[in-house]
């Protein structure tokens, strides 16, 4: 019912192209943002607060701000089995869903309007192994598909997501910034802005606390990252 709901929403804003239903963005009024949790840790996550800060100043902003929260560690994402990496392959071929796929591609749809149905997605996550942490890998991989959020024509591919912007706020137990003794071990902001940039996603801020690991540079470095949130959401651009 959840999934029909949210087709009947988009229903008057999605067109065809090469007979798949490609998803649109509906009226921008009030600023929606659905917001990606991708720590495990609850209440005991070091990046949280920062993005609960982040939401906070918004609010003063955009007070008809409203937000849907998306829990990587207590969401139960669709598998990316062998009916869904081959329901990708069918539609990069310009093939419809088959029927092996009929009760497991609704799920993976209902992730894709979610986030092309919001005007900002705020992705909160730590970095695991110079990383992402998997939960977030699973939940890119069930949204980057063919028809939705990209086009595959001719053999080359192009992006279909219009009106979404991207703020990531991460947490790194050392300082991986580009002038930082390990710039070079940053695979975090490097993938994200690659993976959205390639659906269309280009407008995307990041704001990093780290050495939250250090003993003396932790206290200024949450300082440094609290300040650059609140700079972020008193920004021009989010007024309406």
């Amino acid at each position: 019912a959840m999934v029909a709901a949210r087709r009947r929403a988009l229903a008057g804003v999605n067109c065809q192209q090469s007979g798949l239903r490609v998803l649109g963005t509906p009226e921008r009024q009030p600023m929606k943002i659905l917001h990606v949790i991708a720590t495990p840790r609850g209440e005991h996550s070091q990046t949280l607060p920062f993005s609960r800060a982040f939401l906070g100043h918004l609010a003063k902003v955009r007070p008809d701000l409203t937000v849907q929260e998306l829990d990587l560690s207590t969401t139960t994402l669709p598998t990316i089995d062998d009916t869904i990496a081959s329901t990708k392959y069918r539609l990069m071929q310009g093939l419809p869903v088959d029927r092996d796929a009929a009760r497991t591609w609704p799920f993976v749809e209902a992730l894709i309007e979610d986030f092309v149905s919001a005007d900002l997605c705020l992705i909160t996550t730590p970095m695991w192994n110079f990383g992402l942490p998997h939960q977030l890998k699973h939940w890119i991989d069930c949204i980057i598909q063919p028809g939705y959020t990209f086009s595959f024509e001719g053999g080359y591919p192009s992006p279909l997501v219009q009106g979404t912007s991207m703020v990531c706020i991460t947490s790194r137990g050392s300082d991986c910034s580009p002038s930082g003794p390990m710039g070079a071990y940053d695979f975090q902001e490097p993938y994200l802005r690659a993976i959205f940039g390639f659906i269309g996603v280009t407008d995307a801020e990041f704001v990093h606390a780290q050495p939250l690991d250090h003993p003396v540079l932790r206290e200024q470095a949450h300082a440094d990252a609290m300040a650059a949130v609140e700079k972020l959401a008193a920004a021009p651009r989010w007024a309406a």
